[in-house]
């Protein structure tokens, strides 16, 4: 039996108390509230906002209140498995709702002409250029996870106050602009081909395939065997099932831009 069966899960009531669940909780609330407001905003100028944005907007919101307050992250502590549960929920599925809700439009369908302008130029930027480059995203999100799941880091968030909550918030927007550098929800100033992301989707999917099984022989700092090669299932599969969704958006979009121009115009509001 391997030594690692007998190593428990470090265990910090400070941590896993209410304090950081409530520092993590308030951005998304936060961002609940104001995207609902966005919306009654919006519907008083233009044509009513689609519907299914706002669900996804939504049930985005609360898979990610899930992922960092309330049983699934108290048990995360203590259990491998429900921590990776937590981060498919946090860094993966959560944000693809979010990036589908179409944010960004809605903000400029409620800001004033001034301030759209100015939000306009700060999407041209060179640092918003860089952060959306697929290879950039790419290893802020993936190659976060490396480090995360193959140093002390792991053990050393479960101990450490600010090193949680920044490894929460991390792992959450590392997520949601890789997401944003694969699928263009919102208008994208700086687009990069189809075979380019494709290409990039697909050494991030092998690197995740890869982490998930490397974690299935080698546990973590501090998890069981047992858990980690559940952990480590989980990971696999579950981030399968997610890349599908992800793949599937990107298809169809490639498929859309594809087509003779005049048949797009039908398809203004629609995912692409």
């Amino acid at each position: 039996m391997s030594v690692h069966e007998h190593l428990p899960l470090i265990h910090n009531h400070d941590v896993i108390g209410i304090i950081p669940q409530i520092i993590l909780i308030i951005p998304f609330l936060i961002a609940l509230i104001a995207y609902i407001v966005a919306v009654f905003i919006s519907n008083r100028k233009y044509r009513h906002w689609s519907l299914y944005r706002t669900l996804s907007w939504v049930v985005g919101i609360v898979i990610a209140v899930v992922a960092v307050s309330g049983p699934v992250a108290e048990r995360a502590h203590v259990d491998f498995t429900a921590h990776m549960l937590g981060h498919l929920f946090l860094g993966m599925l959560a944000p693809l709702l979010l990036v589908l809700a179409a944010p960004m439009t809605l903000l400029m369908r409620t800001l004033n002409v001034t301030l759209a302008r100015q939000l306009s130029r700060l999407l041209k930027t060179v640092p918003v250029r860089i952060i959306n480059d697929p290879i950039v995203a790419t290893l802020l999100n993936v190659g976060g996870l490396w480090v995360l799941y193959t140093t002390d880091l792991y053990s050393a968030m479960h101990e450490n106050l600010i090193l949680h909550v920044f490894i929460h918030v991390h792992v959450f927007l590392a997520g949601f602009f890789f997401t944003l550098s694969m699928i263009y929800i919102d208008p994208t100033p700086h687009q990069t081909s189809y075979v380019y992301r494709s290409i990039i989707l697909v050494f991030a999917m092998a690197a995740h395939g890869i982490l998930s099984k490397y974690i299935y022989v080698n546990p973590p700092s501090g998890v069981s065997l047992s858990q980690a090669e559940r952990g480590g299932k989980l990971m696999y599969y579950g981030g399968d099932a997610i890349e599908i969704l992800l793949i599937l958006i990107l298809c169809v979009q490639w498929y859309k831009a594809s087509r003779p121009r005049h048949s797009l115009v039908s398809d203004t509001y629609s995912i692409s």
